[in-house]
């Protein structure tokens, strides 16, 4: 599988807006994977202090040379990640997009998962996109993306740290 928006495009995914002018409303309620991807003409340069909110007293920041080592060169995802659910049916990809999108900004977050987007600059231009799943799914295919992501690069994309099970 290619990592880029035409594959992922094909595989179901719908939005590819930018941070910046996501318009939340239009985001499904319903559960599902979601995407991070970076325009085609991205070349990342990193902020010295991420603009994410801390987690549990924790500074969300890496060194550079940190960020350098995780990035993966030649694919436009830098992140793939799951909204479940929740255990009251209450929550789902606009909740959980946005609550991403609020870290971002800051905001101290319930998890810290994709952390590293927060430490890119011009974090505002790269894109979200996102496939409605139902949730008994969720997990199998988070690990199928991850899985099929290390296969092709040889590690996760930028800001997944955990490999899905």
């Amino acid at each position: 599988m290619q990592f880029d928006q035409k594959q992922l495009k094909e595989d179901g995914f719908t939005g590819f807006r930018s941070v910046a002018t996501l318009e939340i409303n239009r985001i499904p309620h319903r559960q599902g994977i979601f995407v991070v991807l970076a325009p085609s003409d991205y070349e990342p340069r990193y902020l010295n202090r991420s603009t994410a909110g801390t987690f549990k007293k924790k500074n969300p920041s890496l060194k550079p040379e940190q960020l350098e080592a995780e990035w993966v060169h030649d694919t436009e995802v830098l992140y793939i990640g799951k909204a479940s659910p929740g255990s009251q049916g209450n929550r789902g990809l606009r909740r959980q997009i946005q609550e991403f999108i609020d870290f971002g900004n800051g905001k101290p977050p319930g998890h810290w998962d994709g952390r590293l987007i927060w430490q890119l600059r011009g974090a505002g231009k790269l894109l979200i996109a996102w496939k409605e799943l139902p949730s008994e799914e969720l997990n199998a295919s988070l690990a199928k993306y991850h899985d099929s992501f290390h296969a092709q690069y040889g590690k996760l994309p930028y800001a997944n740290l955990v490999r899905a099970r």
